[in-house]
């Protein structure tokens, strides 16, 4: 327990129990070390918690099985076959928002190479394909004033070619890349973006959707109001109003999806049978200390202010009384009269109220919550009113952002369950990235995705929740948006040296493979199994980054050799001496100025003193 420690006193709590010495009874209470050294006893040791034991079964017949890519990330062909301009064309070609200078302007040239990306689909084996439709590509200026019969064309295409390949697909309406025309008059600011989304729909649902059965509007509203208009690193990269523009922007999304699928709801859905929703992303969010309430709620105001931004309106109606209550404390706190977040009109919250035929979750890790008072300040982060942190024990990845934690993945299923009344859920984006040298034989993404899918077989199986699909993150290395290409999501390594892009699988794709294979994960117990053809998967280890090379290393930020490193070391180190030697020579004149000052004051004190 804590005690006495000498020197320091009270100052420091070594014990697994606290204790309260400004209490004269000294109460004792457990710290979550208390806990855990319990357990490391009771178990006589470290034994695996049955949320990380594998599972074996397999999921429901006819599960869908996919890869996704986006068109900005992949298309290239930026100024090909009639398409317009979008917010990312502006955005990458503005020096300083993207790393590396990269563009999308080439990407992975999927617009030229259809047949390459059809073939690494047929070697992953999945059943479906998500990809998005350019905006810009069908409508040069995002109105109907003129439709690009060429951009029709191509997508036309790519979906004969999957189809003819058996492969269903997946098609998203919108995955960011605005066209730069409407974003000239406002963008998702200016309310008649609405109507422009729902004419958009309306042209793809006219012409392709006959061979499409799955649709989604939005890809991940929370990151183009946050990214794009909050933190300014992603198109159309505002920063300047996070206090009101990520909640008109999401107010206007919202009422978008719901105007598309009512088109396709009164439409086509008679003749063509498809189901359209909105794909939604959200980290799990934990509390970092178990044992307080506070913490609890602060990770539940981590879900609500992702996940529930949107599909609360959605699916259950208006936002949600957590949200709402947020945003209207923090308003009033800051000397408004009444919340910044807007509201809807009863007419509104009927008009979206069930706008949907599935679930869409892109989901990729956890976090640790806590609260904070942000005292008066205006600004999105305040309204949610958490601090956000990743566990150290956490395995890392290619991304600063993306820890691995599968659990976080069934437990926010389970959320969407109880939540959302358990409708069918489709996963729509999961996957681990890497950066540095080239590893095809990658460890890392293979744990992903065993760990991750065997979650979501757990919450198939076990929980009961009514998960029909799962996609992985993504099909090919692409541009990832702010940071380039410096990491790397997907199954398929694209050799950006070679000229002709050529796409090589990595050892995650043979993996995931058997996974479709076998619709699952077959008991090893029971003997070996056709549909298995991949080896085990060993646990990475705690910082899976592909090390640097050994003449290549990290000073001061910068990647330099090692001679040229140690020239700099040696230059800081001289510097440093020379800076340290200023510095004393200095504290010495300094002190001995002092010194005779107080000299000469004392002998002034003597000399009046001899007067007196």
């Amino acid at each position: 327990m804590d005690s006495f420690q000498f020197f320091h006193g009270y100052q420091f709590g070594f014990g697994l129990h606290y204790i309260d010495f400004n209490n004269i009874h000294r109460p004792r209470t457990p710290k979550f070390s208390a806990h855990l050294y319990y357990n490391i006893m009771k178990d006589n040791g470290f034994s695996l918690p049955d949320d990380e034991k594998m599972l074996y079964g397999e999921f429901k017949k006819d599960f869908i099985w996919s890869s996704a890519t986006a068109s900005y990330q992949i298309e290239g062909a930026w100024r090909q076959g009639g398409k317009g301009l979008s917010i990312w064309d502006k955005f990458t070609h503005t020096p300083g928002n993207i790393l590396q200078h990269d563009t999308g302007d080439i990407a992975c040239n999927s617009y030229n190479k259809m047949e390459d990306d059809i073939a690494a689909l047929k070697k992953v084996k999945v059943s479906h394909y998500r990809f998005s439709v350019s905006w810009p590509r069908i409508l040069p200026d995002g109105t109907t004033e003129y439709i690009n019969q060429a951009g029709l064309n191509y997508y036309k295409k790519l979906l004969d070619s999957l189809i003819a390949a058996n492969i269903q697909p997946q098609v998203t309406l919108y995955h960011w890349d605005l066209p730069q025309a409407l974003q000239d008059v406002g963008g998702w600011e200016n309310e008649t973006i609405i109507e422009r989304f729902r004419d958009y729909a309306d042209i793809l649902f006219e012409n392709l959707g006959p061979k499409v059965q799955l649709w989604i509007t939005f890809n991940e509203p929370f990151i183009i109001a946050i990214l794009g208009h909050v933190q300014g690193t992603h198109a159309p990269g505002f920063s300047d109003r996070p206090d009101t523009l990520p909640y008109i922007v999401s107010h206007n999304i919202i009422k978008a999806h719901a105007e598309a699928w009512h088109v396709y709801n009164d439409k086509y859905r008679a003749s063509q049978n498809g189901m359209v929703s909105i794909t939604v992303n959200a980290d799990w969010a934990e509390p970092r200390n178990p044992y307080k309430q506070e913490d609890y709620d602060a990770a539940r105001s981590v879900v609500e202010f992702y996940l529930g931004w949107y599909a609360h309106p959605i699916f259950n109606g208006d936002y949600s009384p957590l949200m709402k209550r947020s945003v209207l404390e923090q308003s009033l706190a800051g000397g408004l009269t009444k919340s910044r977040l807007p509201e809807f009109t009863p007419e509104e919250i009927k008009r979206i109220n069930g706008t949907y035929d599935y679930f869409g979750l892109n989901h990729y890790c956890s976090v640790l919550a806590f609260p904070v008072d942000f005292g008066e300040i205006q600004h999105f982060e305040a309204d949610r009113g958490v601090v956000l942190l990743r566990d150290r024990t956490w395995l890392e990845s290619g991304s600063h952002w993306l820890t691995m934690t599968p659990f976080g993945l069934r437990r926010l299923l389970k959320f969407i369950k109880h939540e959302f009344g358990n409708p069918p859920i489709i996963i729509t984006e999961n996957g681990v990235s890497e950066n540095g040298p080239v590893d095809l034989n990658d460890v890392h993404r293979k744990y992903f995705y065993e760990k991750y899918i065997n979650q979501v077989l757990k919450a198939y199986l076990l929980d009961d929740v009514n998960v029909i699909g799962y996609t992985a993150w993504s099909l090919l290395d692409n541009l990832e948006w702010a940071v380039g290409y410096t990491e790397r999501f997907g199954l398929f390594y694209v050799n950006r040296s070679d000229p002709d892009l050529s796409r090589t699988p990595k050892a995650s794709v043979s993996f995931y493979s058997s996974i479709i294979s076998c619709n699952g994960f077959p008991d090893p117990a029971s003997g070996t199994h056709e549909c298995w053809n991949s080896t085990s998967t060993p646990t990475p280890t705690l910082t899976p980054k592909p090390e640097e090379p050994i003449n290549n290393v990290n000073f001061l930020g910068m990647k330099l050799s090692a001679k040229d490193a140690e020239t700099g070391l040696n230059a800081t180190f001289a510097l440093l001496i020379i800076a340290l030697t200023g510095a004393i020579s200095l504290f010495i004149g300094f002190f001995l100025v002092k010194k005779s000052s107080k000299k000469s004051k004392k002998t002034e004190n003597v000399e009046l003193d001899k007067r007196s």
